[in-house]
């Protein structure tokens, strides 16, 4: 069965859409013009395929797509290595009967939780493919504002708890952020219908995260900057960088680094006095 031909449609039509011919390195074809960036038959010139074949591909009427012509597409929309990995999950066959997954990401991994029991002077957070939390300290509590229990959401989070927006000073790049993650995690695993549900009810429920989820920005977990406004701590700021481990692909460990002797780092020290104590 295939995946969902219209996921793959969206994503083609937003990726062209931003793509001027001059930026995709061909003449611009002759007539009026009624979209923001390439037509359909510039694209499909570009990739190398027939304006009608790449038509019913964007319609969601091709059901089998090579790897092949997802590579020429990928070339010529000029997608970078995450939107291309998306592009190949959105036109791959589903393997599994739809399920709600409930294995995934149940068990904390022995290994990242070693590791984040070393780096109580950090804040940090172990999460699942769904975003749900599945170990952190006492830090991570404390510079964000939130208790987030094991089992918790962090995308919930995010667009739910007042702390979030309170705290994060970079609210709006980080929530974001998150939500091209959740859109990336969905392509990579379609059949999960937890995380499907989870995305449907805060796109329904949030206009930011509607809005975000409609630009079809995706992104893996990758390092970024956060700042956060500590009450009593004031300014912090955290590099944040993500480790994976081998055997639990779906699990990440999310850890708030500060530069050694920066004020941040300072503020963690004192922070850290009596609680920052892994729980899991």
């Amino acid at each position: 069965m295939p995946n969902d031909r219209a996921a793959l449609g969206a994503f083609l039509r937003s990726r062209r859409d931003r793509l001027t011919p001059s930026q995709a390195g061909i003449e611009p074809f002759p007539g009026a013009r009624r979209v923001p960036g390439l037509r359909k038959d510039e694209l499909a010139v570009a990739a190398g395929m027939s304006p009608d074949y790449y038509s019913r591909l964007e319609q969601g009427r091709q059901r089998n797509v090579s790897s092949d012509v997802l590579d020429a597409l990928a070339r010529a929309l000029r997608l970078d290595e995450v939107e291309r990995a998306h592009l190949h999950d959105l036109a791959a066959p589903l393997t599994r009967s739809p399920s709600a997954g409930p294995r995934a990401g149940r068990h904390p991994d022995a290994g990242l939780l070693r590791v984040m029991r070393t780096l109580d002077h950090v804040p940090v957070l172990l999460l699942g493919r769904r975003g749900e939390v599945l170990a952190r300290n006492a830090l991570l509590t404390e510079v964000l504002g939130s208790p987030l229990e094991p089992g918790a959401s962090f995308v919930r989070f995010m667009f739910r708890d007042p702390a979030a927006r309170a705290r994060i000073v970079n609210w709006s790049d980080f929530a974001s952020a998150t939500v091209a993650t959740m859109r990336r995690e969905t392509a990579r695993h379609p059949d999960d219908r937890r995380l499907t549900a989870l995305m449907d009810e805060l796109r329904s429920t949030d206009a930011d995260v509607a809005r975000w989820w409609e630009d079809q920005t995706v992104r893996d977990y990758a390092s970024v900057e956060k700042h956060v406004r500590h009450p009593t701590a004031g300014p912090m700021s955290f590099a944040i960088e993500v480790v994976g481990a081998p055997h639990e692909p779906d699990q990440r460990l999310v850890v708030y680094t500060a530069e050694p002797g920066s004020p941040t780092a300072h503020a963690l020290a004192v922070l850290a006095g009596s609680n920052a104590v892994p729980r899991h």
